[in-house]
């Protein structure tokens, strides 16, 4: 959520940068909402003191005049307060539903005004008409989308042979590599529950997106982000403690009903496919240094996986709901004939510290703060998978996995 006070002190401010970012939005609503419930809990206060005060009148001596100035303070403050739990209803479920602010910097627009800021690498040449991954797959017997949706439905993938190899050989790859670059490794549950979501930013905008599990009250976790935001709840962190860097491997859930198209076949958008992030909790001046690390710390990994890639820093409104600053990392598929994102690594500022409570303090006695909290996939499984597949096929259509995995993997020698 963002921070009330800098809403109420610079109105102006705040209306600009969401018109930036989510123009749709009804910041003026809010604003306003904020200024009526205000003055409603100001309302209830005062005739509560006000029934207080003929209470310790009476201990003198009930009048009639009394009982009767009592009845209709009670008949009042009744009324004032069913309208002041409505207005707090709204105003909550509008804060709720209001992005993060975004810095000064970002580019303004859309997809269109993402500003590429670093590209690595060449798209491969090949002598031999090339494949897709989906081609690739099948006829390898390494994707058998056919039986996943036998077993399960449309849009689920799975693996056989060697790709499941590649799995978890880049899982211990990238999970080896984070923790070189200090992040504690983290198997959480994959079922989270309802204030999770809300903490992490993702419900209520987002929860036409999520699997439920009615029965139980809980969700299959669609990012380990929401685990990992979770973790320091209602905590108060010393500020020596800082940054928690940690990074968990976990499958992810999304329906993202409506966001399949004819040319996101196979395994670009699946309802689940495996992750490894990436997330960080240190004080509001160390984040903007902890996002070029997490970066950093990604892309290491295409490099050394020899892959062409471009980091672009989004635009206003591709930011996503809870970010201030966004990088995407995309790689080139040869098969797709284009770039797609296999990482975000986003600044959250304060906006889940705030919903999940998680704040820190210097030293002992001093005032607590809010902490920053970033993520980024490191990477996303799948797409990455499409990308070594299709840029290192061959013209026999077998595909040679890089030596790094080989390593990580279970191939014979």
């Amino acid at each position: 959520m963002i921070d009330l006070n800098f809403l109420r002190e610079n109105p102006k401010k705040v209306i600009e940068l969401m018109q930036k970012k989510e123009p749709k939005f009804d910041i003026e609503g809010l604003i306003q909402k904020d200024v009526e419930l205000r003055k409603l809990q100001q309302e209830v206060e005062n005739l509560r003191a006000a029934k207080n005060d003929l209470a310790k009148q009476a201990k003198g001596g009930i009048t009639t005049e009394l009982r009767e100035q009592s009845i209709q303070l009670g008949k009042d403050l009744k009324d004032k307060e069913v309208l002041f739990e409505t207005c707090k209803q709204d105003f909550e479920n509008l804060y709720l539903s209001c992005p993060n602010l975004i810095f000064d910097e970002i580019p303004v627009g859309n997809k269109e005004s993402n500003k590429v800021v670093k590209e690595f690498g060449k798209k491969p040449v090949f002598n031999f008409a090339i494949k897709n991954h989906v081609e690739l797959g099948e006829a390898l017997g390494w994707l058998d989308f056919e039986s996943a949706a036998k077993m399960t439905a449309g849009n689920f993938a799975m693996y056989r042979k060697d790709a499941v190899r590649l799995v978890y050989a880049l899982t211990m790859y990238m999970l080896k590599n984070n923790v070189k670059y200090g992040f504690e490794p983290i198997l959480p549950p994959y079922m989270v529950n309802e204030q999770s979501l809300i903490n992490a930013s993702n419900f209520p905008k987002f929860r036409d997106q999520v699997y439920s599990v009615p029965a139980d009250g809980l969700f299959l976790s669609p990012t380990s982000e929401v685990n990992l935001t979770n973790i320091y709840k209602e905590s108060i962190l010393e500020g020596e403690a800082l940054p928690i860097r940690m990074t968990a491997w976990t499958s992810c859930f999304r329906r993202e009903a409506g966001g399949y198209g004819a040319d996101e076949r196979g395994l670009i958008r699946i309802h689940q496919f495996e992750k490894v992030e990436l997330y960080t909790i240190c004080a509001p001046e160390n984040s903007e240094d902890e996002q070029q690390r997490m970066l950093k710390c990604a892309e290491g990994m295409l490099q050394e996986l020899g892959l062409h890639y471009r980091v672009s820093l989004l635009a206003a409104q591709d930011c996503s709901f809870p970010s201030a600053k966004t990088y995407d990392i995309e790689v080139w598929m040869p098969g797709q004939n284009k770039f797609y994102e296999v990482s975000s690594i986003s600044n959250c500022t304060d906006f889940q510290a705030r919903r999940a409570g998680i704040r820190y303090r210097e030293k002992v006695g001093e005032k607590t703060k809010l902490v920053h909290t970033l993520n980024g996939s490191s990477l996303a499984l799948p797409r990455l998978i499409v990308a070594l597949m299709e840029t290192y096929q061959k013209a026999d259509g077998s595909v040679e996995i890089p030596a790094i995995l080989k390593k990580e993997g279970m191939w014979s020698k």
